[in-house]
């Protein structure tokens, strides 16, 4: 992306993308109160007939929270979730097999010709479809089974931000009432005040350091990996910084070899087993000479972006949120406006 010449005049906080991040805790206040209903019913569905898979199916930041979903169902319900590759169906009408599975279409707007196609194709071919989408008069949440509102409101900034935590908090949400972990649920719960708390650290280290980056990796694991991937869209889609996101396992193979003085690293942790594995990646690199943050809940010192302490499997939604917060700065510094990238529209309709 072209680097603008003329300097913005807007401050951050005057960005659709600020106020709609801003709006997250409202967000899921909604949904755990309105959305109970339908949650537990679900649940109550998937315990009576247990799916023999999930597969998800989105684009852009809504599979990321696709991605998130992958890591929340198979760790905490040991039900393997794959994605969707949308063109099996769209393009190549190709008819999968799908008896006994549990299809997870993701959207903000429901409206993407290629996930109608796709819920419809998943449909006819046996699977039980529910829609975690914004826009409950949709043509996605028409085909559904199951509609799991995300009762996000109006986003009207291009960038997507509440949408998005929306699509997190709800695969929570179903995960807590259909496994019944009483760890998840107090998590849930938690959120609201986490996300509000959280809202005002400081990550200014980042959106100063990152001014004048042409490149960077944003690193991730487990949980986190979700919200490394949606960081490395927002760095393009924003503020015209070209990332990349990586596991923290991945990237020791090949991408490694990039890491350097002019070769920034972002890494989002959370504190269960895979932290002492993505701080020691962090480590080697900011030997390197790389200029390295690392977002961890807890964490202190050089390089180290505040976090407010959660449960490892809704960190992602607090730091996430953190990261849009300092990215809507960054954006402004380098000469964009968040809210309305080049070519880009709020609905993308892909076939």
């Amino acid at each position: 992306m072209t680097k603008p010449t003329a300097t913005m005049t807007i401050q951050p906080q005057d960005t659709l993308m600020f106020r709609e991040a801003h709006e997250t805790a409202e967000v899921v206040e909604r949904q755990l109160a309105q959305n109970e209903a339908v949650v537990t019913a679900l649940a109550e569905r998937l315990r009576a007939h247990p799916p023999r898979m999930v597969i998800t199916c989105a684009r852009g930041s809504s599979d990321h929270a696709a991605m998130y979903a992958k890591y929340v169902f198979e760790t905490q319900l040991g039900v393997v979730t794959a994605s969707a590759s949308p063109s099996v169906t769209s393009i190549y009408h190709a008819s999968q097999h799908l008896d006994g599975a549990l299809y997870v279409a993701v959207s903000q707007s429901g409206k993407s010709p290629d996930l109608v196609r796709n819920a419809e194709a998943a449909k006819r071919a046996g699977a039980y479809v529910v829609a975690l989408v914004n826009v409950v008069d949709s043509p996605l949440a028409a085909i559904a089974d199951v509609v799991v509102p995300l009762h996000a409101g109006p986003e009207k900034s291009v960038a997507a931000t509440k949408s998005y935590l929306g699509a997190l908090f709800a695969i929570l949400h179903i995960a807590a009432r259909w496994s019944g972990k009483a760890e998840i649920a107090d998590a849930l719960t938690a959120l609201p005040a986490q996300l509000r708390q959280g809202w005002d650290a400081d990550w200014s280290s980042l959106t100063e350091g990152l001014v004048d980056a042409h490149n960077l990796f944003v690193v991730g694991r487990g949980f986190g990996f979700a919200g490394a991937l949606e960081a490395a869209l927002k760095f393009k889609e924003t503020c015209g910084l070209h990332a990349e996101a990586f596991s923290a396992a991945e990237v020791k193979h090949g991408p490694m070899a990039l890491v350097g003085p002019d070769f920034p690293v972002l890494f989002f942790a959370q504190n269960d087993d895979t932290l002492p594995g993505v701080l020691e990646v962090a480590a080697e690199f900011r030997k390197r000479g790389a200029a390295v943050w690392v977002a961890a809940p807890g964490a202190e010192g050089d390089g180290l972006l505040p976090l407010v302490t959660t449960a490892p499997i809704s960190a992602p939604l607090v730091t996430v949120q953190s990261f849009y917060r300092a990215t809507a700065a960054l954006a402004i510094k380098r000469g964009f406006n968040p809210d309305v990238p080049p070519h880009l529209n709020k609905v993308t309709e892909t076939v």
